[in-house]
């Protein structure tokens, strides 16, 4: 990437973020390190990918540094005024234009053929019913073993911990990077084995014997 196209990106974001704070989240588009960071376990064969929220292409471009082919590449994109600029620097990706919500009822692929979703987008500024909404949609297309990959500004994962345990999933912090604006951290989340989901279950059930027994003894 040029320095006339980081400073375009920079002021293209910017405005964006000045139109929309809720929607975009951040001042600035990703770093080349968070965008390695994010990347770094996806490989050419964990194709088809799907791309929430690639705003201006960090992302993109990281994926296909490793060897991702840009018509393995679909981008889901809300914001209409990234959606130029998307189809122009990535002419082979499949770019949509829709709510990252929705991604259940689109039927954009048949079948369980994704290897991997990355994602871009705020969580932190969405309600859990819209964050249960996306991840139900991304695993709806994904296949076994693949893993949805989110990053956060915040102290934690942004997917709260009762959606994660709902949905018979698990999150893995992966690593931070000092090095973007704001700091971040990135986050593998992935599903559960049945052997993890019968632990759950028994901890779940130790908690409620638990609660019962004390509430016996202050009744007793």
């Amino acid at each position: 990437m040029t320095a006339d196209m980081a400073c375009s990106d920079f002021l293209h974001f910017f405005r964006s973020w000045i139109t929309n704070p809720l929607r975009v989240a951040a001042i600035a588009p990703s770093g080349v390190s968070l965008a390695k960071l994010m990347t770094k376990e996806i490989a050419a064969l964990d194709g088809p990918i799907i791309e929430l929220g690639p705003g201006t292409g960090v992302f993109t471009r990281a994926l296909l540094a490793r060897g991702l082919k840009e018509a393995d590449l679909t981008l889901i994109e809300y914001g209409p005024e990234f959606i130029d600029g998307l189809k122009a620097r990535f002419p082979a990706a499949r770019v949509l234009q829709m709510d990252a919500g929705h991604l259940a009822q689109a039927e954009i692929f048949q079948g369980e053929p994704v290897g991997a979703v990355v994602s871009g987008l705020p969580l932190l500024s969405m309600s859990p019913r819209k964050i249960t909404a996306i991840l139900a949609g991304a695993f709806s297309y994904m296949r076994p073993g693949g893993a949805f990959y989110q990053f956060t500004y915040g102290p934690r994962c942004p997917v709260p911990r009762p959606i994660l345990d709902r949905m018979g999933l698990k999150a893995t912090h992966i690593g931070g990077t000092m090095r973007n604006l704001p700091p971040a951290a990135v986050y593998r989340i992935s599903r559960r084995k049945p052997l993890e989901l019968s632990r759950e279950r028994c901890k779940y059930h130790s908690r409620q014997a638990e609660v019962k027994t004390a509430a016996g003894e202050i009744g007793g």
